[in-house]
């Protein structure tokens, strides 16, 4: 059933699904329920809500914008891996940059790199405001992904810095996403990034809305972003004072 579900909501994405990506899938999902006991991965512990509310949820993005053959994607902040495991295992020709702080993340990513044998697969232990001033990583992606890791005047600064000059953010958001849009606005603009355009869909089979934010990087982040992180979090761009 499990199987059926996803090769389904697959094909409803316009991506078609072979037994070795489901395969890879299955791995994926005995791995984050087994490693769940102890690391506290995810609250989503039925298989089924799994293919549904993590991998369709996150193969959702590829929908958002267009990732050229061989792409850089980078994803931030993605803890058991989403979204940047599933769009590797149906998107081979692209090289994925996972970005986590989280060492004991870190040490699931890589056992489920190695499990589902994902050489295209990069794996990044830091924070991401500063893997953005790292020569090696600033301005580097064709794409840069979120996906629930913050309001968007926060998450902007952890990720515009990463794309380059060309290439596109998307972070994935929930269907009311209009307030954080106009509390980001003049700080997307002060990152390089242009006016973001949302693609509304729903997860495939379900009535589960999703707010898909593109934005375009038009110019160069200045190079005193990102802040650290308490400066972004206390006072975020966008944020009027006084």
């Amino acid at each position: 059933m499990i199987d059926q579900i996803l090769s389904d909501g697959a094909r409803a994405l316009g991506i078609q699904l072979g037994r070795r990506e489901i395969e890879r899938f299955s791995t994926y999902t005995s791995l984050l329920l087994e490693w769940n006991e102890k690391f506290n991965l995810t609250a989503i512990t039925d298989p089924v809500e799994i293919a549904v509310k993590h991998h369709l949820d996150s193969l959702t993005c590829l929908k958002a914008a267009e990732f050229g053959r061989g792409a850089l994607v980078a994803d931030v902040g993605t803890g058991a891996g989403f979204p940047g495991v599933p769009i590797a295992i149906v998107r081979p020709d692209l090289a994925v940059t996972l970005i986590e702080a989280t060492k004991k993340k870190l040490i699931f990513l890589e056992e489920v790199r190695r499990r589902l044998e994902l050489p295209h697969v990069e794996l990044v232990h830091a924070r991401a405001e500063d893997v953005g001033k790292q020569a090696e990583y600033r301005e580097k992606y064709d794409i840069v992904l979120a996906r629930a890791v913050s309001v968007m005047r926060v998450l902007i600064e952890y990720s515009l810095p990463l794309v380059r000059v060309g290439g596109v953010f998307i972070a994935q958001k929930g269907p009311e996403v209009d307030g954080e849009l106009a509390a980001a606005g003049p700080g997307i603009g002060t990152l390089g990034g242009g006016k973001p355009d949302v693609v509304r869909l729903t997860i495939p089979g379900t009535d589960i809305g999703r707010s898909m934010v593109v934005i375009k990087k038009l110019k160069p982040t200045p190079a005193h972003f990102p802040r650290s992180s308490s400066q972004i979090v206390r006072k975020p761009l966008g944020t009027r004072v006084g």
